[in-house]
């Protein structure tokens, strides 16, 4: 399969992708008809519309009730030639073929990387918000699972039988909390339903998307963050770039879920409502359990 390039409005090479990512980036509006495209065979950069034979994109020459008339899409592409092309029919109507007619307006792709703006870091106080919502839920589905599974082994008792069960569920915790970090983390969104909440997101420096492996190896680096006494979360609170250690062990940032788009303006440097309310009830959480163990220690000093 055919590897394809292309370069933005401020001429940064973007690829490889296949062909049909790249037709779906020009449906989408981030691939105008004057980008410059490449494939390895080449002898230089082209623009888009030259290769549209190649790509299989039909043309006046190929469908005589097709042409291609100016409409103007994203500021990518009025950045590059000042409009784009649409197909359409000689009246104006449907291309042939298809029952419905092609969107006019483009879809921003979350994970499209745009560079020159400002960039708001996350801070301490938003992660460990982000981090509570997805404890809550990784913790709810790996009982749930995790009980399951103890069930199907058959195993009761409150000796072995209750070892067994903190081995299994831990186990399913430890591995469905590694598939759900890295999944979310390499998806689209780049965050967790956490992440998500608060706004934020976790990014390579240059604001890409974290690989899959990428993200496993994060999951397991948050480990040794905490195992030096919960030290290397801690310091996503002092370090320049906001980073924790495992930030630092598998270089990635996390940062404002407008960060790196072509919405910079939106990015909040305030913590955020969802913040501040999980933030109470974890603060509010973490009273009544100091309260409780100083109660059950002042129960056993006296009985």
């Amino acid at each position: 399969m055919t590897d394809w390039y292309y370069a933005d409005s401020r001429n940064t090479r973007h690829g490889p992708v296949t062909r049909p990512a790249l037709l779906q980036l020009r449906q989408d509006g981030i691939v105008g008809e004057a980008t410059l495209v490449w494939r390895d065979g080449l002898a230089d950069w082209q623009p888009f519309r030259e290769l549209a034979p190649e790509l299989g994109i039909p043309t006046a020459a190929g469908i005589d009730a097709w042409a291609l008339e100016p409409v103007v899409s994203t500021a990518q592409d009025q950045a590059s030639d000042g409009a784009a092309w649409r197909p359409v029919t000689a009246a104006g109507g449907r291309p042939p073929g298809s029952p419905y007619a092609p969107p006019t307006a483009s879809l921003a792709r979350p994970d499209t990387v745009v560079h020159g703006g400002d960039v708001v870091l996350a801070g301490f106080l938003k992660r460990l918000a982000a981090y509570a919502i997805d404890a809550v839920i990784v913790g709810i589905a790996s009982a749930v699972i995790g009980g399951f599974i103890y069930g199907l082994l058959g195993v009761g008792g409150f000796g072995r039988g209750f070892w067994l069960e903190q081995v299994v569920i831990n186990s399913v915790s430890l591995v469905l909390s590694a598939l759900y970090f890295a999944w979310f983390h390499s998806a689209y969104a780049m965050a967790t339903p956490g992440k998500m909440a608060v706004g934020i997101k976790v990014v390579r420096p240059d604001g890409a998307r974290l690989s899959f492996l990428r993200g496993i190896g994060r999951y397991f680096a948050t480990i040794l963050s905490s195992l030096i006494l919960m030290i290397g979360f801690l310091m996503a609170g002092f370090t320049q770039r906001k980073q924790a250690l495992h930030d630092m062990v598998c270089d990635t940032l996390v940062v404002d879920r407008w960060a790196f788009t072509d919405r910079p303006e939106l990015q909040r440097r305030e913590l955020g409502t969802v913040t501040v309310v999980v933030l109470v009830l974890v603060g509010i959480l973490t009273g009544l359990g100091l309260l409780m163990i100083l109660a059950l220690l002042g129960i056993a000093a006296f009985s």
